[in-house]
């Protein structure tokens, strides 16, 4: 990230990582499993997990490789 500066997508990756986080701390401290509380312990909840592991992949990934926004490029589709 620079200046700043970032996309929409970038935005929504790192809340879903810190949700993710933010759950998980709470596991650990008193045992609350937030998502499983709030969705269930169905097919909802296990789609959430798949989210906040995918966008835990793209943070991960975004070590390595910032996306063109966050570098000072643009994200517009080019025609």
């Amino acid at each position: 990230m620079t200046n700043g500066k970032c996309c929409a997508g970038c935005k929504v990756v790192t809340l879903v990582v810190g949700v993710g986080a933010l759950n998980w701390g709470l596991v650990a401290l008193w045992n609350l499993n937030l998502v499983a509380r709030v969705l269930g312990t169905g097919a909802a909840a296990k789609a959430a997990y798949v989210l906040i592991g995918i966008a835990g992949a793209l943070k991960l990934l975004s070590l390595v490789k910032a996306c063109p926004c966050c570098k000072g490029g643009s994200c517009e589709t080019k025609k």
